[in-house]
């Protein structure tokens, strides 16, 4: 293919295709970061000026040191991708390795992967992937969930300086329907009791310790007995544990100290004797560091699938609406909002920021300030009542 020089950049040229069509190219040469000679070639422009400045994009780009951008423009998504999963999987946790690898493959990679990363736009992220992701019928903090994994992607990105910034940071989501996980007061009444005459005492009790205390289900099947404080009223929180095994809490907010009221100690109280008589029956003795949930057919710790299921029961004997073990936890935090306890106090008992306090519970927080606007109103008809008049 022959090349004929542009007038306005000596980097710059057109040439004619198979069918005769004019089309432009550039031809930019640079030093990397090793000072070796490169080449940087793009074709297919159909105009001077569009190749031109997509030049003057690749020139600024190295006379800036960004030349890492220049490198990888032609990067695939899916290229990405695979580097970021493998250069950084070991830094994961397990939970968190697998989430990512089964987002990439059955997600990322089918909906992005053919895209250019460097040239992968907002408006084609959201028509293709969010919107994509809520059509199939994904529930929408599903779909913030591959989003925000998706983000941590580019960041990596960004770090290693192919891309400038991250431009996917302001997508807008809807959120779930607040109703559908959580229990109103009344409701959490019925489950727990339905859960205390119809489970076992482990099941009940675990059931029980979520809706007092909001804590994350792999963060109560992670407490030992010596993490519970009978005379200070505490519970504390230092690890996690799954079918996957034992590990660090979730985040630095997630190690925590939390009151739990008289209610909660005697039940805890109660619980502990009965797992003395279950263990002895097995010949072993309460220790310690022992798992407090533990399984009445082994006296070992009991594994997330039986308290899933005794959940699923205990809610369908209830006669309620079916919820995840961790609605108790948005059941705990919405209970608390309704009682106006301070954002921070909220949020320092689940672990959490105010801010992801107020980012998961906006509709509480909305539906208070509705009944203070409503009450306010009131308040100013009642002395409008006794004045005789309006202000």
């Amino acid at each position: 293919m022959k090349l004929y020089n542009s007038k306005k950049d000596k980097e710059l040229y057109y040439y004619f295709n198979a069918k005769k069509e004019k089309l432009w190219c550039y031809r930019h040469r640079y030093y990397d970061a090793l000072g070796k000679r490169r080449e940087k070639y793009k074709q297919g422009f159909k105009t001077e000026s569009e190749a031109y400045r997509a030049l003057l994009d690749v020139k600024a780009n190295t006379l800036n040191g960004n030349v890492k951008q220049v490198e990888n423009s032609n990067l695939t998504v899916a290229e990405w991708l695979d580097i970021w999963y493998e250069t950084h999987k070991n830094d994961w946790k397990v939970t968190s390795r697998k989430q990512r690898e089964l987002a990439i493959k059955y997600q990322m990679k089918p909906l992005l992967g053919k895209y250019k990363l460097v040239e992968l736009d907002k408006t084609t992220y959201k028509r293709v992937f969010i919107n994509k992701l809520l059509e199939k019928k994904y529930k929408p903090s599903t779909v913030q969930l591959f989003h925000r994994l998706f983000k941590v992607a580019i960041n990596a990105a960004v770090d290693d300086e192919i891309l400038p910034r991250n431009r996917f940071n302001k997508i807008s989501i809807p959120q779930d329907d607040p109703k559908d996980n959580f229990l109103t007061a009344e409701e959490l009444s019925k489950l727990l009791a339905a859960a205390k005459e119809h489970e076992n005492d482990t099941n009940y009790t675990f059931i029980f310790t979520l809706a007092y205390t909001g804590l994350r289900k792999g963060e109560a099947l992670g407490l030992q007995w010596n993490n519970i404080d009978f005379n200070a009223k505490t519970i504390t929180v230092e690890r996690t544990r799954d079918n996957k095994g034992i590990r660090t809490p979730k985040t630095k907010n997630s190690y925590r100290t939390i009151l739990i009221d008289d209610i909660a100690i005697a039940q805890l109280e109660k619980y502990k004797k009965w797992c003395k008589k279950v263990k002895l029956k097995y010949g072993m003795r309460i220790k310690g560091n022992d798992f407090v949930f533990m399984s009445f057919q082994t006296g070992r710790a009991v594994s997330d699938a039986t308290v899933l299921y005794g959940m699923r029961r205990a809610v369908k004997k209830a006669g309620i609406k079916s919820i995840s073990l961790h609605g108790l936890r948005h059941t705990h935090a919405t209970l608390l909002i309704s009682q106006r306890i301070p954002v921070k106090v909220i949020a320092e008992r689940l672990g959490n920021t105010p801010q992801m306090i107020f980012d998961i519970y906006g509709h509480t927080f909305k539906e208070l300030e509705e009944e203070a606007v409503t009450a306010f109103n009131a308040s100013l008809k009642q002395i409008g009542g006794a004045s005789g008049g309006a202000f």
